[in-house]
């Protein structure tokens, strides 16, 4: 019966991942990353202000009441011009109206992130979060836009969804730029490392020309 023999030194490392490049960089997960939430601080600030100076008023007249002296005028003419006024009075519907629409824009700013000048990156980890602000986006687009042969200017609108992109061409073919930017723009909007890359609209021109 023989014996096994033993495993040959090769002089390599064994532990994983030791024979990859240091240098290179860690690859981006496609990992979902949602868009950031704004603090809304300035709404919340006036709203809990507001809010605390009525409330404030309110129990102060309310304990004066209890104390045997009489309302303040405000609160008694407001009875009284809720108890007479109809329903369908004109300063009844506008009220009710800015009411409501406070209201929903309040709603509308609870539900809703905000921060829409930032865009989400993709996540390399999962505890690692990364944005991009519009204005930054723009500008690359447009710099690489300006690395085009025939290119003499560019203008680039940047959204969530979609970039668009004007250019001024001074020679050359303006299908043949066009295919260029499409191209060039494309692996710019690609190593931008958008967790949503927006879609191009690419649009070339001649100076002197609408369009």
């Amino acid at each position: 019966m023989s014996e096994p023999r033993p495993a040959e030194d090769t002089g390599r490392p064994s532990a994983p991942g030791l024979d990859e490049d240091p240098a290179a960089p860690p690859p981006l997960l496609d990992r979902s990353s949602g868009r950031f939430w704004s603090p809304r601080r300035i709404p919340a600030d006036v709203v809990a202000l507001l809010l605390l100076a009525g409330a404030g008023v309110l129990l102060y007249d309310v304990v004066a009441v209890r104390a045997h002296r009489p309302a303040m005028h405000w609160r008694r003419a407001l009875a009284r011009q809720l108890a007479e006024r109809p329903l369908d009075d004109v300063w009844v519907l506008t009220g009710a109206g800015l009411a409501a629409a406070l209201g929903l824009w309040l709603i509308v700013l609870a539900v809703t992130p905000g921060l829409r000048g930032l865009l989400p990156m993709r996540r390399p980890h999962p505890d690692v979060r990364a944005g991009l602000r519009r204005e930054a986006a723009a500008l690359v687009l447009r710099d690489r836009a300006l690395e085009v042969s025939g290119v003499r200017e560019a203008r680039v609108r940047m959204r969530r969804r979609r970039a668009r992109v004007r250019a001024l061409a001074h020679f050359r073919d303006l299908d043949e730029v066009r295919a260029d930017l499409d191209t060039v723009l494309g692996e710019a909007v690609s190593g931008l490392g958008l967790s949503r890359p927006p879609a191009l609209s690419v649009a070339v021109r001649r100076p002197g020309r609408k369009g």
